[in-house]
């Protein structure tokens, strides 16, 4: 893999890696919880020059846990605590649909790489995903971007299913010094 600081676009998974996450799904504002320093984090990529995107899937809206409002309401929490630290998203990519509707959005496969691709003008090679999951990892491998585990949310879970080449950080923090 390429120095962090080749990549022109950062995707960030969201549960696990921008807030804590929960096997009961994020479903209010009062449930999504940054995790320690990473909004700071985000901040700090923005500043080094890389365009940060999130791919997120949201299949509790797909399920009828929540709605999209809320959904909007959650990132529109996570838009201001990054406006208060001088940075913003370059876009929030999801997946609203039930694992079974079999659409091509939702990770593993790659439908919301694509349109960060197309829609920031960037090819595979110039990506650089951060995820916690082998849903992300997957997805990565698919589209043919790189990949970097976080360890925050299933990370640690996830790290004994990929291969041991597989670039890991602590968190989204760590990540950032590095970037």
């Amino acid at each position: 893999m390429k120095p962090y600081t080749a990549y022109k676009c950062i995707v960030l998974d969201r549960d696990g890696v921008i807030n804590e996450d929960s096997d009961d799904y994020i479903k209010s504002v009062a449930e999504w919880i940054p995790v320690p320093n990473a909004i700071a984090a985000i901040a700090t990529i923005k500043q080094h020059g890389h365009l940060v995107c999130v791919a997120t899937n949201q299949s509790g809206i797909g399920r009828g846990y929540y709605t999209l409002t809320e959904l909007h309401a959650m990132h529109a929490k996570l838009n201001t605590l990054l406006a208060e630290q001088g940075a913003a998203l370059d876009g929030i990519y999801l997946c609203p649909h039930h694992p079974d509707d079999g659409c091509n959005c939702r990770k593993p496969n790659t439908g919301m790489l694509e349109q960060i691709a197309a829609d920031h003008g960037l090819q595979p090679g110039e990506m650089l995903f951060l995820g916690d999951s082998q849903s992300d990892y997957d997805c990565a491998q698919r589209f043919g971007c790189d990949f970097v585990l976080v360890l925050t949310g299933k990370g640690q879970r996830t790290a004994a299913k990929l291969p041991a080449d597989v670039a890991q950080v602590k968190d989204l923090p760590t990540f950032a010094e590095l970037s």
